[in-house]
């Protein structure tokens, strides 16, 4: 499958409804088996921690069992730091393909949410690096690393924030 500007963007619009639409499983299938969600923290010396396996990072699954698993928490209200669930909007910008490998593809977005819950809305915004895998029926995301550019936070972050 051929992915241009348009279908790429798309596809990342897309991702972005199915978690303000709360359809866990349709925004799971976005992600590969193996994919690494990572959003690393930022470091006294205002630089990105580099390794998930040794510094702390905001969110760190290094495969799509760890998304799976907070998805179920979700849908099964075991999430009592999600309960109720907040009302996101998320707002894409800046989309731009990196590179085009044929069978994958390397893109960069800005990115901004708002959440409400609990009669107050809170914003997060950042910038998004992901690989799109091509080869199969669907685009799947194989990579996706999150930089929060708002790190100064004052409650717990989920997959629908960011």
């Amino acid at each position: 499958m051929t992915m241009d500007q348009a279908a790429v963007s798309a596809f990342l619009y897309r991702e972005a409804r199915l978690l303000d639409d709360r359809l866990w499983d349709e925004w799971l299938a976005c992600y590969a088996p193996g994919v690494r969600y990572w959003m690393p923290s930022w470091t006294d010396d205002d630089d990105l921690v580099t390794d998930p396996q040794t510094q702390i990072s905001l969110m760190y699954y290094p495969n799509k069992d760890g998304l799976e698993d907070r998805v179920y928490r979700l849908k099964t209200e075991r999430s009592s730091a999600s309960m109720p669930e907040p009302r996101t909007a998320h707002f894409l910008a800046n989309i731009e393909i990196i590179a085009n490998r044929g069978t994958a593809i390397d893109v960069r977005y800005n990115w901004h949410t708002l959440s409400h819950r609990f009669k107050t809305t809170s914003q997060f915004f950042g910038t998004t690096y992901c690989t799109i895998e091509t080869t199969g029926p669907a685009p799947q995301i194989i990579d996706k690393k999150i930089v929060l550019k708002s790190d100064y936070i004052h409650q717990v972050l989920d997959v629908y924030h960011v």
